[in-house]
């Protein structure tokens, strides 16, 4: 055999693998997709997976939830009032890619819930001297929801949201 011969005959059987090769990829990959079915059943788990964040992320920005985790120690009013509401913006922020697998109201009751949480904080915060502790200030947002347990959205957002998960399954 003389080397066009043998270059020849290397040629294709380089051919032939890489058409195997393709053909088994090809296989490989009509094999992969989804059905719409399976689709459907992805996306809602995605969906109930986001209702799942929410019920977590409201919990942890409920008010004795967040006092509970963000002590107060020897911390003066203002400092304290400031890293209650750092840590409710980052638990929000932190959550923030859920808000396209849910619906938008219910997106708009945990903005809510954030919001009406740092608005107390900063409202009795302001109310205290300067020279207070965050510990008063933890006092008084307790006292405030064990006067009036309606004074917070918590109750109202988890059940929103327990209402919009239970219409997906």
């Amino acid at each position: 055999m003389n080397e066009d011969g043998i270059l020849y005959g290397g040629l294709i059987i380089v051919a032939l693998v890489v058409a195997v090769y393709i053909i088994i990829w090809f296989r490989e990959r009509g094999s992969k997709t989804v059905t719409p079915a399976q689709q459907d059943k992805q996306v809602l788990q995605l969906k109930l997976q986001a209702y799942e964040r929410l019920v977590i992320l409201a919990e942890r920005i409920s008010l004795p939830s967040l006092l509970t985790r963000v002590a107060a120690g020897d911390l003066p009013v203002r400092q304290y009032q400031a890293l209650l509401t750092q840590q409710l913006k980052h638990e929000y922020e932190y959550n923030l890619s859920q808000q396209i697998y849910v619906s938008d109201a219910s997106w708009q009751a945990v903005g809510n819930l954030k919001d009406q949480n740092i608005y107390i904080i900063n409202n009795l915060g302001a109310s205290l001297p300067a020279e207070a502790k965050g510990t008063d200030l933890a006092r008084m947002i307790m006292e405030l929801l064990q006067a009036d347990p309606q004074a917070s959205l918590h109750p109202v957002v988890l059940q929103a949201l327990n209402f919009e998960a239970r219409k997906l399954m």
